[in-house]
């Protein structure tokens, strides 16, 4: 039958695919599909067909898998599209697609698929953004503009959702209309509160400082469309962390503070053993932390013993944060606020000779951490890092699909890939956490 929009396909599963969806055939077309697991047989309503790709939607379960599980209210409410899965079922998926993107993005062919480390599903998240629609207060449903109630989704604790309903509440009593998104931001333990508004332009910002009654927080900002800069509505909006940088060993420990805005890894549960992770890879010398953000990565090495670190970071609200985190370390650390790209253009070249170019100083033993954005390395911060060869480099990723062009582009540049992990920052979503390290073999060329 003819593949048109709002018409009805019987699909075999074959393979997950980036995104969330699973990825069948239809007559020599790919098929695309929301809410089915690899094995099972579906029938599938088509949303839309773009080229030679089918995208759908399972209406009904023909053969079902042993993993399939009751999703929940609304499955693809923001953050759950991959709730109707067996949790165990999940981390193999991801594995997957960690395994499948290296090998047909970056031609790397793993022996087997990466461990996948595993969360405790509910009251992971202590960062989300929540937009406002009508004095509510959701995620996005998948896909769309449609506001769903992030309470159902599992993945904030119940005390927090009981805030969020506090501040509807005081949205509705006294009338404050012109918020349109809110950032949330909790420590660990959940002890801690900050919030940021984000608000229309001519909206008067002083009249939501109110909603610091709805509940404990540390503070609470705002800043509107139409005009620069941040208004202190109540506190300080900021949260602070203890973390143990090394298993077992609690006199190495690291004071984080963190503004709301400023990015930081989501998940509470396993927080702890990202850092565990990265700290592992790294051998001693000296550390280059590129995208330090607060200084979690590399602030946690300088905390764990290692003597000189550098952490570079370009965007003030991070910036600030980092300094504060930074000054009981000062002497083993130097933190630049600067883009990537600028510092990586200043570190010198290894010349034939063995003569560094101009620029910063580098030495060639030193790792260099990067955790980028999901846009991954810019061609020019990829480029100043291949230029200052360092013995290692060990990438953090939330994106596979740019996690797996960088590797084969550091792989061209002489580098060998040596481990790949995943860490599943966000169960019950499609999305999924790697940590690679690379190194140089032998000595940089010239030496």
């Amino acid at each position: 039958m003819t593949a048109e929009a709002g018409s009805e396909i019987t699909l075999d599963i074959e393979k997950p695919a980036v995104g969330g969806r699973m990825l069948a055939r239809h007559d020599g077309q790919v098929a695309l599909v929301w809410g089915a697991i690899p094995g099972e047989r579906v029938r599938a309503q088509i949303e839309r067909v773009s080229k030679s790709v089918i995208y759908a939607t399972t209406t009904a379960v023909l053969t079902a898998s042993p993993d399939r599980r009751e999703a929940g209210p609304d499955w693809r409410c923001g953050g759950n599209v991959f709730a109707h899965i067996g949790y165990d079922r999940q981390r193999g998926l991801k594995a997957e697609i960690i395994r499948d993107a290296l090998r047909r993005i970056g031609r790397v062919t793993l022996p087997a698929a990466p461990d996948v480390v595993g969360s405790p599903e509910r009251g992971y998240r202590m960062r989300a953004r929540l937009h406002a629609r009508d004095g509510r207060l959701g995620f996005f449903r998948e896909g769309t503009h449609r506001l769903c109630d992030a309470a159902a989704t599992g993945q904030l604790r119940p005390q927090t959702t009981e805030w969020i309903a506090a501040v509807e509440r005081v949205l509705a009593r006294d009338r404050l209309a012109g918020l349109d998104a809110m950032e949330i931001a909790e420590n660990v333990a959940g002890d801690e509160r900050a919030c940021h508004l984000e608000l229309q332009s001519g909206v008067e910002a002083s009249r939501f400082g109110a909603l610091a009654a709805a509940g404990a927080l540390t503070g609470l900002s705002a800043t509107r469309a139409d005009r620069p800069g941040v208004e202190i509505l109540a506190g300080t909006p900021s949260v602070s962390d203890v973390l143990h940088v090394r298993p077992g060993d609690p006199a190495r420990a690291l004071r984080l503070r963190r503004d709301v805005r400023a990015f930081f890894q989501g998940n509470r549960f396993l927080l702890e053993p990202l850092v565990h992770r990265v700290v592992a890879l790294v051998p001693p010398g000296p550390v280059v932390d590129l995208y330090a953000g607060v200084g979690l990565f590399g602030l946690a090495l300088a905390a764990a013993g290692a003597e000189q670190v550098t952490l570079v970071e370009g965007d003030p609200v991070s910036g600030m944060s980092l300094d504060e985190n930074a000054e009981p370390l000062r002497s083993r650390v130097r933190v630049e606020h600067r883009s990537v790209e600028s510092y990586v253009g200043r570190v010198p070249t290894r010349e034939p000779s063995g003569r560094g170019g101009p620029g910063a100083a580098a030495d060639p033993a030193s790792t260099f951490i990067v955790d980028p954005p999901r846009t991954g390395l810019s061609k020019a911060a990829l480029a100043g890092i291949v230029a200052a060869q360092p013995a290692r480099v060990v990438y953090v990723s939330c994106d596979v699909a740019t996690l797996a062009r960088d590797t084969r582009l550091l792989l061209d540049a002489g580098y060998v890939l040596d481990s790949v992990t995943g860490i599943d920052l966000f169960p019950n979503t499609a999305h999924v956490e790697a940590v690679t390290a690379l190194s140089r073999p032998g000595p940089p060329p010239g030496r």
